[in-house]
């Protein structure tokens, strides 16, 4: 069985960036998802008052900063390669006293893109957050997770 290691950490246990230039160009894809538990009063204020729809501002706010968070992860987060985006969408779903925010990222390159899908549901679901706390603190956010991959040298899907 082949011993696994940390791709970014080198041979003398330093932090690197991964060299994936002799990795092919293919088609990249990943799916993640948040869930923010916003709690009956929330919801109902939501339902009641968000203006036109009921994914109204709150969410294409939320769905906003997501797309932004995803464009700038290499700036979030160190050691990430900076990707020029295919493609970034960010879907809301409304479940009782939760909303399940679900990115998903496409990208034609060397390396994938799962840092990108989760960074834009987890700056998606903070800035859910952040426009809620007014009405409650008791927001929790949970079960930020990669659904699946594609194109790498490995696929993932969860089960």
């Amino acid at each position: 069985m082949k011993k696994q290691t940390l791709t970014h950490i080198d041979a003398k246990g330093k932090a690197t960036m991964v060299d994936v230039s002799e990795k092919a160009v293919t088609r990249r894809t990943a799916r993640a998802e948040a869930v923010v538990h916003l709690g009956q009063e929330v919801m109902r204020h939501l339902r009641d008052h968000d203006v036109h729809t009921k994914k109204g501002p709150v969410f294409q706010t939320a769905v906003l900063a997501g797309i932004m968070a995803a464009k700038r992860t290499s700036d979030l987060i160190p050691l990430c390669h900076p990707l020029g985006l295919d493609d970034c969408q960010i879907e809301v779903d409304l479940r009782d006293e939760e909303v399940i925010l679900t990115s998903t990222t496409v990208i034609s390159a060397r390396t994938g893109v799962e840092m990108e899908a989760l960074t834009a549901v987890s700056v998606a679901a903070l800035t859910v957050y952040d426009m809620c706390k007014a009405l409650s603190h008791d927001i929790v956010i949970r079960e930020i997770r990669l659904v699946e991959k594609t194109g790498g040298k490995r696929d993932f899907h969860r089960s």
